[in-house]
Parts: C-alpha cells; sequence; structure tokens
C-alpha cells in the first residue's frame, strides 16, 4: 500500500495530523479522545510547483494549525468556565505575530545597527551577525518558555505526533510497543524548517541592498531612516519567498536524510527538537494514534 505524506502539530491536550486531503485533530478530554476531522479541497497544479509550493502550505498550515488550535482550546475549557471566544484567540495569534515581528525581525535589525554596522557598506556581515542573533533569540525564547508547565506538555505531544508518524513511515504496525521505540525527533519537523528559514534568510537579506541599489541608485542619497525602513519592509515582503525556498530545503533534506553531508546539515533542527519534543505517555500516544488515524 501507497504510504500518504503525513504531518502534523500538537495542539492543546493533543495532536492535529494532516494528509493530502484530510485533516483530523484529535484531543484527549477526561477519560475519552474526541476527533474533529475535515476533508481538503483538492490542491491546484500551481500548489505543485517548486517553491511555489512552500509558500502556499506555509500560509496553509499556519490557517489549518490556528484552526486546530482554536477548537483544541474550545474543547479544554471545562465545564462551567467561560469558553475562549474566537475573537479572543485572533487577537491572541495577531499579537503573537505581532511579537515575532518585533523581536525576530525588528530588534535584531535596530541592534546591528547599533554595533555600527551599515548593511548598505557590509551586507554580508551585517546579515551574518543580524542572523546570528536572531537564531540566539528564538533558540533562548524556545529555551524559556520549554519550563512552562503547560508548554513541556504541549511538546510531550508533539514528541508523540513524531513517534506515530515515524512509525507509520516505517511501515510497521502502528502498536503501542512499535511507536515506543521510535524517536521524538523528525527531520520533517517545523523546527528544523524554522532553523532553515533563519539561515537562509541571512543568505537573501545579504544581497538585497545590491539589488535595490542597483535597480534604484537614487536609494543612496535617501535619509539614514528611510534607508533602514524601505530595507526592513522588503525582509518582511521577502518572507514568502524565504519560505518557498526553506521549504524544498527541508523537502531534500528528508529524502536524502541517510547522505553523511545531509546529516551534518538536518544536525541543528534535530538538536534544537531536543527541546521542542518531549518523551510522551503512552495516554498522548493514543491521541496521536487517533489523529493519524483520522487521515489514513
Amino acid at each position: 500500500m501507497t504510504r500518504k505524506d503525513v504531518g502534523g502539530q500538537a495542539v492543546i491536550e493533543g495532536v492535529m495530523m494532516k494528509s493530502e486531503r484530510k485533516i483530523c485533530t484529535s484531543i484527549r478530554k477526561g477519560k475519552k479522545i474526541i476527533s474533529k476531522k475535515q476533508r481538503l479541497k483538492k490542491r491546484g497544479r500551481f500548489k505543485k510547483l517548486l517553491f511555489i509550493r512552500g509558500m502556499v502550505n506555509l500560509f496553509s498550515m499556519m490557517y489549518i494549525g490556528i484552526k486546530a488550535l482554536m477548537w483544541s482550546a474550545e474543547q479544554s475549557t471545562d465545564e462551567g468556565e467561560e469558553e475562549i471566544k474566537p475573537w479572543e484567540l485572533t487577537l491572541t495569534f495577531i499579537a503573537a505575530f505581532g511579537i515575532v515581528i518585533v523581536f525576530f525581525i525588528a530588534l535584531p535589525y535596530a541592534l546591528t545597527n547599533l554595533f555600527g554596522l551599515r548593511e548598505e557598506a557590509a551586507p554580508i556581515l551585517f546579515n551574518l551577525i543580524d542572523g546570528l542573533m536572531r537564531i540566539v533569540f528564538f533558540v533562548s525564547y524556545i529555551i524559556g518558555v520549554s519550563f512552562m508547565k503547560d508548554v513541556r506538555r504541549l511538546f510531550q505531544y508533539h514528541g508523540a505526533e513524531h513517534k506515530v508518524i515515524h512509525c507509520y513511515e516505517s511501515g510497521k504496525a502502528l502498536t503501542m510497543n512499535n511507536i515506543k521505540k521510535f524517536s521524538t525527533l523528525h527531520p520533517r519537523c517545523g523546527t528544523s524548517f524554522m532553523i532553515i528559514v533563519l539561515l537562509i534568510a541571512i543568505a537573501i537579506f545579504s544581497v538585497l541592498p545590491s539589488i535595490v541599489m542597483h535597480f534604484f541608485p537614487g536609494f543612496v542619497n535617501l535619509s539614514f531612516i528611510s534607508k533602514k525602513a524601505i530595507l526592513l519592509s522588503l525582509r518582511i515582503i521577502v518572507v514568502p519567498v524565504i519560505a518557498g525556498i526553506s521549504y524544498e530545503g527541508l523537502k531534500l533534506s528528508d529524502k536524502f536524510r541517510g547522505g553523511s553531508v545531509m546529516r551534518i546539515i538536518i544536525k541543528p533542527g534535530l538538536l534544537l527538537q531536543k527541546i521542542t519534543t518531549k518523551e510522551p505517555t503512552e495516554r498522548m500516544i493514543k491521541v496521536a494514534l487517533k489523529a493519524l488515524k483520522g487521515v489514513l
């Protein structure tokens, strides 16, 4: 039987699994596991094109992931407690997105400028320091939140998701004994994707000033604030392009993960997953397995 491409993410007290045509989110509520299934529309041809599919997949997974998180949050509310309203969650995610832009794009950029470096004069050195700072901020944030009890449970469900997918991809029977033997680390994980994004961003951001000055020679005569506003805005605009390239890099890393060179490339993402995934309980694995079976 042909194996389906399956991915997923941890949600509040559960796991969301996604295949090409189906989504299933399963969560534990007391002694029961409840699930929500959804069938996806067939993807258009352009969604399968190289690089384009990465951009589409990024926004698609963000939308699906947020919807799954909202549903899991609603279901995890105890009886008698006021349910979390959709607009409250929407505002939370908007605020989170704003924080990402401020702390992982704007702040490293501003600090690198404060060091006296000028992006137009030394773009490679500037973006190397700026990029390394973004990576340090990102890893520090992940380490910081990992000490929170609720986040730790989320990371355990993340580990359960990976174990179940590993077992499925291996072709072995989806039994508890088999699943427990597999690693919580997976090269096709969103954590690894983020590391690839951060590294590719360094390369692309390094050439942005040269491209701008080539097509708009008058750029050098603009004020300092105008130059910085343009370059910072361009960084945000090219994020989908970076996502498209990173997606292809992630697919290649998974396809050729057995090679010695590729093992070195995927190592940083796997190391970070030692933080973002934790060993799950059997009860958590059962939830992840229910979600997987829902999309097969």
